[in-house]
């Protein structure tokens, strides 16, 4: 088969576009040919990909993502293919793969009743209903069981479209044999002393995982804690308004903020804690990264993936609704607690071991070959 790809951008480190790479590399795997249609690539592109850059502008984002859409209607009645697969929400999708949450919830329990008069509001609750409306025929793949229940109470979708996916968890971030040396290697090049405890944020967009809430729990620490803790922050978003955070907050000793890259495996080893209060987040694969790397998480219950930490017994998970102080407490008992990592740790590389999370692409390409267009 030819399956087509739509997304809205593509970057090397974002989770929706490692799992569209993931995804689209297993399809081809088969034999099929991939057709990617985006509005902005970075990055390599993998051999025998045909990447169409959609040649669409507008001076909103809305407007843009509607010319996107329309763009490739045309194009596939054109050059026709078996199967159209979104990783954002559009019309005539025969497959979505769910990483965004409920935008319909969102609207209304999060804004004020007046947005839903705008026009990105329009747009977006149209995008939406062509996927989950109760007339549509697109097969959903979703992350976490709860993403079904809000989409169904808005939408009334029906049961037999939704498809729970497993985490597609790489093997590369399971710990190694040699993870003691690359973790000594590691802190080594990052000049971190023996009694050093490195705070880990990875994600694409700070904002949303909430940043500035681990920048806020960093200044909390006690006195002999906040001597001793760094953090470092990865993703491909702007650091600029948490660089400032940090400086308002005398963090700036404390704090490094970098741009994403491919060597995550290594700052898995090397740090002591992984923090991720997100805001919302649809599932969030970095907690199960880290629990098959052997470090202790620190999360919010929002995260679709949270309760793997709790199911591992590898970190704690803070509850809704969230609490500032709260996160300030755990992070320090966290920090200040050596033998409770060191059991987190070996929790989370026995959890690796024996559970199923490793399938989420060929589960997924098993699923695009099923459907109808």
């Amino acid at each position: 088969m030819t399956i087509a790809f739509c997304l809205y951008k593509y970057f090397p480190f974002g989770g929706l576009q490692r799992d569209f790479l993931r995804i689209a590399l297993a399809c081809q795997a088969r034999g099929h040919a991939i057709r990617v249609y985006t509005l902005e690539w970075r990055g390599e592109i993998p051999a025998g990909f045909e990447v169409i850059v959609v040649p669409v502008k507008a001076l909103t984002n809305p407007r843009r993502y509607a010319k996107f859409s329309a763009w490739i209607d045309r194009d596939l009645a054109k050059r026709k293919v078996e199967r159209v697969v979104g990783f954002n929400k559009m019309p005539n999708l025969d497959v979505y793969f769910a990483a965004d949450p409920c935008y319909e919830d969102k609207a209304r329990t999060l804004r004020n009743p007046l947005y839903r008069l705008s026009a990105r509001y329009r747009h977006f609750a149209a995008f939406e209903r062509a996927v989950f409306g109760a007339t549509a025929k697109t097969e959903i793949l979703i992350l976490a069981q709860r993403q079904k229940t809000l989409f169904q109470q808005y939408h009334g979708t029906a049961d037999a479209r939704f498809h729970l996916l497993p985490p597609g968890i790489a093997g590369d971030r399971r710990a190694p044999d040699n993870a003691h040396e690359i973790r000594a290697a590691f802190r080594r090049e990052f000049a971190l002393a023996d009694d050093a405890l490195l705070v880990l944020q990875i994600g694409s967009g700070f904002k949303t995982k909430g940043l500035d809430r681990s920048l806020k729990a960093l200044a909390a620490l006690p006195p002999d804690l906040a001597r001793r803790s760094r953090l470092i922050a990865i993703g491909d978003d702007d650091p600029k308004p948490f660089i400032r955070q940090a400086r308002a907050l005398a963090l700036t000793e404390r704090v490094r903020i970098l741009r994403g890259r491919g060597d995550i495996p290594r700052f898995l080893l090397g740090a002591d804690l992984l923090i991720h209060p997100a805001y919302n987040e649809t599932a969030g694969m970095v907690l199960l990264e880290a629990v098959v790397a052997g470090l202790p998480v620190l999360t919010t219950a929002v995260c679709g993936y949270a309760h793997y930490i709790a199911d591992a017994d590898a970190g704690l998970v803070l509850a809704e609704p969230f609490e500032q102080t709260r996160l300030d407490e755990m992070l320090a008992r966290m920090l200040n607690d050596a033998p409770a990592r060191a059991r987190w740790q070996a929790n989370g590389l026995a959890f690796a071991a024996r559970a199923a999370i490793y399938g989420n692409a060929e589960r997924a390409a098993d699923l695009i070959e099923q459907a109808r267009r």
